[in-house]
């Protein structure tokens, strides 16, 4: 496993382990997270929750550009003052969900001070008298800024597929969180995977180290079958759920939405 930094000395959220708060991770890029985070939000809102998509990626988001929209409002007008961020909350009426758009090519999102970032993780949280849930669709990697996102969240759940530096990247990822936020929840998702069988091989590979030298066991959430309508979904700017919503991987993600309510209760 790679070498990885020392946790920071960022103080948790005032509102931390809000149970209504699901952050979407990754170790690396190119597994899926994003898509996961907008299928999870559509499948939990089918299942007739309110539902609100932040775009946590700070300087690389395009949850926006995923679903086609081109909202006026952003997080950098919260950032800069502007408007608070209930003011830039975006409806995605196909999917009857709401977003918080991010602001993509935007360095200086990604260089927040902490106290900065520490207000707009605050004044989130406070949002979830107004939503069932808030899911989070963090940076890929284990950046400050993600890690301190991160400590305001009830569940973390990280997304990986079988490529060696995916799941490498994954423990990492664990490791930092585990460390940061010892009493959090984490639970596994593996995309991409090509048959539900070869997924838990997957799983149990990640387990394995997890338990060897972490000590601790996250659970398995789901896995989702690699599908060819994903790429079709994503080049026509839409959720999966609207345009193939009876396809292998959309019936996964719905499985997973299922049991994180199962879970909730």
């Amino acid at each position: 496993m790679k070498t990885v930094i020392a946790p920071t000395n960022l103080r948790p959220s005032a509102h931390a382990y809000g149970s209504q708060t699901i952050a979407v991770a990754s170790g690396k890029g190119g597994v899926g997270k994003t898509w996961f985070a907008i299928t999870l939000a559509h499948a939990l809102a089918r299942a007739n929750r309110s539902i609100l998509l932040f775009d946590g990626d700070l300087g690389l988001a395009n949850v926006d550009i995923h679903l086609g929209l081109m909202p006026d409002r952003n997080l950098g007008d919260v950032l800069s003052g502007r408007l608070a961020l209930p003011q830039v909350v975006t409806r995605f009426a196909p999917g009857r969900f709401d977003i918080i758009a991010g602001r993509s090519g935007c360095g200086r999102l990604a260089t927040l001070p902490p106290t900065r970032l520490q207000q707009v993780s605050d004044d989130l949280q406070r949002m979830t008298d107004h939503y069932d849930h808030i899911i989070l669709d963090l940076g890929a990697g284990v950046e400050r800024t993600v890690r301190q996102l991160v400590r305001g969240v009830g569940r973390v759940v990280v997304v990986t597929t079988d490529e060696p530096t995916a799941l490498t990247d994954a423990y990492a990822f664990i490791k930092l969180s585990q460390m940061d936020r010892p009493q959090g929840d984490i639970a596994i998702v593996i995309n991409m995977a090509s048959s539900r069988r070869d997924g838990e091989r997957t799983y149990h590979a990640l387990r394995k180290a997890c338990e060897g030298f972490l000590k601790i066991s996250p659970p398995l959430l789901g896995v989702i079958r690699r599908d060819g309508h994903v790429r079709e979904a994503i080049r026509a700017h839409n959720s999966l759920l609207t345009r193939f919503p009876n396809t292998d991987a959309a019936m996964d993600v719905t499985s997973i939405a299922t049991r994180l309510l199962t879970a909730t209760r």
